[in-house]
């Protein structure tokens, strides 16, 4: 079973501003150069996309309501969501923060049939999120039933028996199957495979010598074969943030603001987490497009705010400039417990350790009671992070 969120970033803004529905929200592209993160279906029947430029769904949709994001709430939500499916089955992967596959075998006898079932999954998912809908699909594999999820978008339900698999599949465009990117895609219409079920018209060896792996898979998947098990959470290997700034620059005090910026983002997500890293690495993008990256590997795992921050801050500050900055962010990586003490290169404990854990730890729970912009460090103040 795949259950996906309908328009989830959208949506959360609508349900939390009333005044937002039915209108078209458009998520993530308040700057001019940034992009579309998510669109309410109001706003996709303008053609307004994810992953768009700004400056397009503008063009697209100039009466539509543009909000920057609000990631801390989006991830709020997720968790209700996921605990939800938690409940509901033994066995959850979480594929995103909008989406997830859950296994349900034998869920019949709690559940009852599986188009029950799937609808008391989205009472349950509605109730739990005060009005969000989701749609489901239910197929004997994984890739088949991300697809069947989005057949009948928003708040649906399709289900796919392993009896009609090989009819569906015969006349799925060979798009739809995940893993079939654009060059593929290109290189499949070029021989006059629009369909899955066009693929069968030449053997596996065929798919072999055209693609590698990629063509063993595509094979696999035009006959419904998906061998990978579902995957329950497991921690990521890293946590990063970055941003495209609203005009390039080269101005070291403003690239460090955003440093900063973006280190309190990681640095909440991790103690969020329970997480800690070794590994420092930042990420700088030139107006040219040229982008670099440095690392640094710390004694000791770290989630500190300020340590984060000072670290990627060094690496930046050792880097000579060689054009004006597009982007700017960092990451944390190499996780090893929860241990949150920060050491410098030399290994030697900083004085002030006790006193940054204590002050990100009541940043975290004020920021936990009333919101996310409810308090900031003084070099933020004024300053967008978005």
């Amino acid at each position: 079973m795949h259950i996906d969120m309908d328009a989830f970033f959208a949506s959360v803004e609508q349900l939390d501003d009333p005044s937002l529905r039915g209108r078209p929200v458009i998520v993530g592209g308040s700057s001019e150069r940034g992009v579309v993160s998510a669109a309410s279906y109001e706003a996709r029947r303008y053609g307004v996309r994810s992953a768009m430029p700004t400056v397009t769904a503008r063009r697209l949709c100039p009466h539509g309501v543009f909000v920057s994001g609000r990631r801390h709430r989006y991830a709020e939500v997720s968790r209700m969501v996921m605990a939800v499916l938690h409940d509901f089955s033994p066995v959850v992967e979480q594929a995103s923060v909008d989406e997830a596959y859950l296994d349900a075998t034998g869920l019949e006898r709690l559940f009852g049939p599986v188009d029950e079932m799937a609808q008391r999954l989205k009472g349950r998912v509605r109730e739990a999120t005060g009005g969000l809908t989701c749609s489901v699909g239910l197929a004997p594999v994984k890739f088949l039933a991300k697809i069947a999820s989005d057949v009948n978008k928003p708040d649906g339900v399709f289900i796919l028996p392993p009896e009609d698999v090989a009819a569906f599949l015969a006349t799925l465009p060979v798009g739809r199957i995940p893993g079939v990117g654009k060059r593929m895609l290109e290189s499949l219409d070029l021989l006059g495979v629009r369909t899955a079920g066009d693929v069968l018209r030449h053997p596996v060896s065929f798919w072999e010598r055209r693609f590698g792996k990629g063509g063993l898979v595509l094979y696999d998947r035009a006959r419904g074969i998906d061998p990978r098990p579902l995957e329950p959470w497991t921690p990521p290997k890293s946590e990063s943030a970055e941003v495209t700034l609203a005009a390039d620059t080269a101005d070291r005090a403003v690239l460090r603001r955003w440093l900063l910026a973006q280190a309190e983002r990681v640095g909440g997500s991790l103690r969020r987490q329970g997480l800690a890293g070794r590994t420092i690495t930042l990420k700088v993008k030139y107006a040219d497009f040229r982008q670099l990256t440095r690392s640094r590997t710390l004694p000791e795992p770290v989630s500190a705010t300020q340590t984060i921050f000072e670290e990627a801050w060094a690496l930046l500050e050792a880097l000579d400039l060689e054009a004006k900055v597009r982007l700017v962010g960092l990451g944390v990586s190499h996780f090893g417990g929860e241990r949150q003490m920060s050491l410098p290169i030399g290994g030697m404990p900083r004085r002030d350790d006790t006193r940054r854990e204590r002050l990100d730890a009541t940043l975290d729970r004020l920021r936990a009671r009333f919101g996310a912009g409810a308090v900031m460090r003084g070099d933020l103040v004024d300053f967008g992070d978005e």
